[in-house]
């Protein structure tokens, strides 16, 4: 079973959480970042993305980006932009998106169950990403950013957490974007206590949805710590880090899409006959197509959508990871006949989270930036739970999770 503990959140007070609040750190780069805080003095981003208030060509990795993160930090604790709770809690958040709602337990999961695997992960990580955030939280000695983590349901979880979403919010507002953002602090004792136990003895593993490399770095930060603590017994507060943890019944993965930009030196009609090898082809006309189950792709080369169909015994159903279309298209098509035989390394192929719609697919194609366009069918919960507890490991690019988790609405200092 897993460790997952209240612990005492630092937020912003109620009347500027939708200025602190943030989007996470890796769905930017420095300028739109500096786009988005610009006017607001107030926004994490500063502390995230510290480099939008240092000249241009300070390096990203120095100790003077991450002297700044800290000093914006402590700032905004000066300011009473963020305060600390008086007491351990757990927090509810509530995201919606058109129409879905989906509540997670914002608590502090244990390190060591990453270790020894009872965080599940279904991707690998890049030792580059993970220092990054690793040093950053060195400096802080805070999680400023949560992971999103996903459990199988619990109802009486369920049942805990319906009885705070029907009271008042603490924390309520719509994002720039359009989704929804509310939280609510559970601060009573013996609720607290409830939801510890029932994390210590009805939930065996947790997942880890988005935010591989924060999890990596929050587990190399406690064993850090750890090393240089000759009295270590493994319950300090490093040992613990922010995430918040949803149950699998409430998730929707979205697509992650493909563009290529260019058909390998094949003419149009030749690539579409190499597809048809492993693949029925349909055209489907000019309007977007979406794929309608599993092994069905959508493709846009030349003007046309077209639907594409894996022929029987190109995959393995029996496979955790044959099985996804991910795997399908990358044997099928993209290493086949494309010749992207790498997705982590290959400069001719680049991914499309679905939020931004099959419209951009084709927008990319025409512009003539890319040459042909892939629809995929989701990946769903059972499947990213299968792999992870088969112990395997998904291909690059598969999962898209939205909405994002707003980082600043809490924040989880390490406590000495």
């Amino acid at each position: 079973m897993v460790k997952v503990r209240p612990f005492k959140g630092v937020r912003p007070p109620q009347a500027i959480s939708n200025k602190v609040a943030c989007l996470p750190y890796d769905v930017m780069n420095s300028q739109e970042a500096a786009q988005m805080a610009a006017g607001k003095p107030e926004s994490l981003l500063h502390v995230t993305r510290a480099e939008i208030d240092l000249p241009a060509d300070v390096d990203p990795h120095s100790d003077t980006l991450y002297q700044k993160s800290l000093d914006n930090y402590n700032a905004m604790k000066a300011n009473g932009w963020l305060v600390k709770d008086a007491k351990p809690c757990y927090y509810v958040y509530a995201q919606t998106m058109e129409g879905r709602r989906q509540c997670g337990i914002v608590g502090a999961a244990w390190a060591q169950d990453y270790v020894e695997g009872r965080i599940k992960k279904h991707e690998l990580t890049r030792p580059d990403k993970e220092e990054d955030r690793m040093v950053l939280t060195r400096w802080l000695k805070a999680n400023v950013e949560p992971v999103f983590f996903a459990y199988k349901a619990v109802p009486e979880i369920d049942a805990i957490v319906a009885e705070y979403t029907a009271k008042t919010p603490t924390y309520d507002f719509v994002a720039e974007d359009g989704f929804g953002h509310t939280l609510w602090v559970i601060d009573d004792d013996a609720k607290v206590a409830r939801l510890q136990e029932l994390f210590a003895t009805k939930v065996d593993s947790t997942y880890v949805a988005d935010g591989h490399h924060r999890t990596a770095a929050a587990a190399r930060i406690g064993a850090e710590f750890a090393s240089k603590n000759p009295n270590h017994t493994g319950d300090e507060d490093y040992n613990y880090f922010m995430a918040v943890h949803f149950p699998d019944s409430q998730l929707r993965i979205m697509d992650y899409n493909r563009v290529v930009k260019d058909l390998n030196n094949l003419s149009e009609a030749d690539f579409i006959k190499a597809v048809e090898k492993t693949m029925v082809v349909t055209p489907m006309g000019n309007a977007p197509y979406a794929p309608q189950k599993l092994h069905e792709f959508s493709m846009y080369l030349a003007g046309t959508w077209y639907k594409l169909e894996a022929r029987p015994g190109t995959y393995n159903d029996n496979d955790p990871i044959g099985v996804l279309d991910v795997t399908v298209l990358s044997n099928n098509v993209l290493a086949d006949v494309l010749d992207i035989q790498d997705l982590r390394r290959s400069t001719r192929i680049d991914f499309v989270g679905g939020i931004r719609g099959l419209g951009e697919l084709q927008r990319r194609v025409d512009s003539g930036e890319m040459k042909v366009a892939f629809g995929m069918y989701p990946v769903s919960m059972k499947q990213l739970i299968d792999i992870a507890d088969s112990g395997n490991i998904m291909p690059p690019k598969t999962t898209w999770f939205e909405p994002k988790l707003r980082s600043g609405l809490v924040i989880k200092e390490i406590e000495k």
